[in-house]
């Protein structure tokens, strides 16, 4: 996993143990070779977008429910955000603001159709996630 996580690619990744974990068939964060081209493939630009979604979900399903709540979204910025600093009113709300563009069924989670639906509008999702080596 440290290995992994020196890699340019991932080194400024605030995702990286995330990436690792959910790459590895250990689940702790170890790869062995098979996990780490499974996790290159993924990242390739040639994979398709249903595959990168389903690992982008897992990724930021931070608590592993198989459900992003506000807890998980809550993470996501704070990860994004890195040393910046939001007032936790602002989070808050960021979070809110999510959800409701998001939750469709209105039950104050994302499951992985509405996270894949939110991604499928992104035109940015596919560059973002990738990696070129």
């Amino acid at each position: 996993m440290n290995t992994i996580q020196t890699m340019p690619e991932l080194k400024m990744n605030p995702f990286n143990d995330r990436i690792c974990k959910v790459f590895s068939t250990s689940n702790d964060g170890h790869m062995t070779f098979e996990d780490f081209l499974d996790m290159m493939s993924v990242f390739s630009e040639d994979a398709p977008v249903s595959v990168k979604a389903e690992y982008a979900f897992k990724i930021f399903d931070f608590d592993e429910d198989d459900m992003m709540g506000p807890e998980d979204l809550e993470q996501l910025i704070n990860r994004l955000l890195g040393d910046e600093e939001l007032q936790q009113r602002d989070i808050k709300q960021l979070v809110k603001n999510l959800t409701a563009e998001a939750d469709l069924d209105d039950d104050g989670l994302l499951s992985f159709a509405e996270f894949e639906h939110v991604v499928a509008k992104s035109t940015d999702f596919v560059q973002a996630f990738r990696m070129r080596i």
